[in-house]
């Protein structure tokens, strides 16, 4: 699946960056020193140095319609299929990998694409040689495993969910068992958890879909009641409700160990790349960005880390909530690098999370539904 495909993807560039670039002695081993030793006082980064970037994480008016396309049949669903009349007919049926489900004295008939109602109309036409009546058929999608959603995080019932028929973000939601349960923020690299008390943050939460974040907005969705960011799933979308409770902040981008890191009243800018081992040998260390807010609506600042790393500025404090990203190349349009961070930043978390969930089972392949109208037809 196309989820499946990101989680791979992410995992392999994650890896991949930090076995083939090699840590820069010079820049980590001054950031790691400077850490714990400081040259001069540590300030507050001034409010005004944030500015708002446009980001191309718009929401399409179109999301917030309900498709009107129906249920298509995939490997891995289950059809339940009986003859009217026939008292022994009534079976399951689960379309294999080929794409072909097995029925009575039926050879592989190839259902992969169809819907239900063309499913029927085949085999109808497929059963007449069998039938001195032209039989008529009964077909219930039973379970959905082709087509399905993510919904992981501060739920009470994180998992695998199927899409059988149109479904918004708070139905996801809804569907697992809401918002509320304890749960952990599992972080790039050991040590780096943090357990949380079962509350949601908001602005960290997101909508993934093909390895790029939604512009939706969890606050306005859950606080203000704003149904504009109510937008209805495809599938593979990655819902991620981000729990709170814990104080971290996040860094990314060309350090060997990126992840989420524990914060402090003294966290500093110096301090928390040291605790992500430094930078890579060909990072951007004066074009360094602090990302502050949602990430819907975020606020960013560059800083120039290698100044504060050679003592020629003074070191800066870190917020609760924080996202340091450090740039590999050089830029010109810091919404370009803005956009390659907040990829890696849900492209990691839906690594981890994802394979948490495939780890400890606990996440549904699909659901059992009816061959409603949507579904069906």
């Amino acid at each position: 699946m196309k989820l499946h495909i990101v989680l791979l993807i992410a995992a392999a560039t994650i890896i991949g960056g930090c076995k083939t670039t090699t840590t820069d002695s010079k820049s980590a081993g001054k950031g790691a020193g400077q850490s714990s030793k400081p040259a001069g006082k540590s300030v507050p980064l001034d409010p005004t140095a944030f500015s708002v970037v446009a980001t191309t994480n718009q929401l399409d008016p179109r999301w917030l319609q309900s498709p009107t396309n129906f249920f298509r049949l995939g490997p891995g669903d289950v059809i339940d299929i009986e003859t009217l009349g026939e008292a022994t007919s009534r079976s399951s049926a689960v379309v294999g990998p080929d794409g072909k489900i097995y029925y009575g004295l039926l050879p592989g008939t190839f259902v992969w694409g169809l819907t239900l109602s063309d499913t029927k109309a085949l085999l109808d036409q497929s059963l007449e040689k069998f039938f001195r009546d032209k039989p008529q058929t009964s077909i219930t999608l039973r379970t959905v495993a082709s087509q399905r959603i993510w919904v992981l995080g501060n739920v009470q019932a994180p998992g695998v969910y199927g899409l059988a028929t149109p479904m918004t973000v708070l139905e996801a939601i809804s569907l697992a068992g809401g918002t509320g349960s304890p749960s952990m923020i599992a972080g790039a690299s050991p040590g780096a958890i943090v357990p949380t008390t079962g509350e949601a943050d908001l602005r960290s939460s997101f909508v993934m879909r093909n390895g790029q974040p939604l512009g939706v907005d969890f606050e306005r969705l859950f606080k203000r009641g704003d149904m504009s960011q109510n937008i209805y799933l495809q599938p593979d979308d990655f819902i991620y409700v981000r729990p709170s409770g814990g104080k971290f902040v996040t860094v990314l981008g060309a350090v060997p160990r990126g992840g989420f890191f524990p914060f402090t009243d003294r966290s500093t800018l110096l301090a928390v790349i040291a605790a992500s081992g430094g930078t890579l040998r060909y990072a951007q260390v004066s074009q360094v960005i602090i990302i502050r807010g949602s990430l819907s609506n975020p606020t960013i600042a560059k800083v120039n880390y290698k100044a504060i790393l050679t003592g020629a500025e003074p070191d800066l404090l870190i917020e609760e909530g924080d996202f340091v990203y450090v740039p590999f190349t050089p830029f010109k349009k810091i919404g370009e690098q803005v956009e390659l961070g907040m990829r890696q930043f849900v492209s990691t978390i839906a690594l981890n999370e994802g394979v948490r969930a495939v780890i400890r089972g606990s996440a549904p392949v699909g659901i059992s539904v009816g061959s409603g109208a949507a579904a069906g037809k």
